[in-house]
């Protein structure tokens, strides 16, 4: 370690004639500051900066090899990328990329039934809005507008009195009014699709089978005749 000592200082000694020399070209080298822990591959000062020639060039030590340029630390990069470019690693000597946030996930559309009877909307065998029926479609329209929108459904479905054909037209026609309704109330035209499915789809099934008269079978077939609305869209 003395001879070492005694090889560092000759080594600064000609060094700092040779910078005498040229100052210009120690003007324009930026210091490379080592940690100074385990073996230094480069001549450092007392301030543990390597020392380099007139020409800028780092002074190695008896210690250098390439691991050790490659491992010793002159702040967050090994002194070898300052020092000898060449032969570290090139993705050694740059700043990691700091990783992009993870994007925001988009929130999940939500889906809401709403099952409205056509005797509140409806009269019996019409497809006008009902005053109170007109008051269940504000309520819808406001929660609607309330979301980022993407689709409003409107089914219409009928009881099984009166011929298919007919029912399947009546169904048509509900939904029909209920999305011209909720166009008049700001919902957008382009955003609402109906659809009849006449008495297709009844929801007594064989509950109304033994009743007899027509307004008590009127009566029993009443949630058959409804309009199921689903609402789908996002906060």
């Amino acid at each position: 370690m003395i001879k070492q000592s005694k090889k560092q200082m000759l080594m600064l000694a000609a060094i700092t004639s040779i910078g005498l020399s040229a100052p210009g070209a120690f003007a324009q080298v930026k210091d490379v500051v080592v940690d100074g822990k385990g073996e230094i591959p480069y001549v450092i000062d007392a301030r543990n900066v390597v020392a380099r020639s007139g020409t800028g060039l780092c002074w190695r030590t008896g210690y250098w090899s390439p691991a050790a340029a490659s491992t010793a630390m002159a702040g967050e990069f090994p002194v070898g990328c300052a020092c000898d470019s060449d032969i570290v690693a090139k993705d050694k000597c740059v700043a990691p990329v700091a990783a992009a946030p993870a994007p925001k996930a988009a929130p999940k559309p939500t889906a809401d039934k709403i099952k409205l009877s056509a005797d509140a909307l409806f009269d019996f065998d019409k497809a006008v809005l009902k005053p109170e029926g007109k008051t269940k479609l504000n309520e819808l329209a406001t929660k609607a507008k309330s979301l980022k929108l993407e689709v409003i459904l409107a089914v219409g479905h009928t009881d099984r009195i009166g011929s298919d054909a007919y029912n399947q037209r009546l169904s048509e026609r509900r939904a029909a009014a209920v999305k011209t309704y909720l166009v008049s109330q700001g919902v957008d035209a382009n955003r609402i699709y109906t659809e009849g499915k006449g008495e297709a789809q009844p929801v007594t099934g064989k509950q109304c089978d033994s009743v007899r008269g027509r307004a008590a079978l009127i009566s029993c077939l009443q949630p058959d005749r409804r309009v199921e609305v689903e609402v789908i869209g996002s906060k």
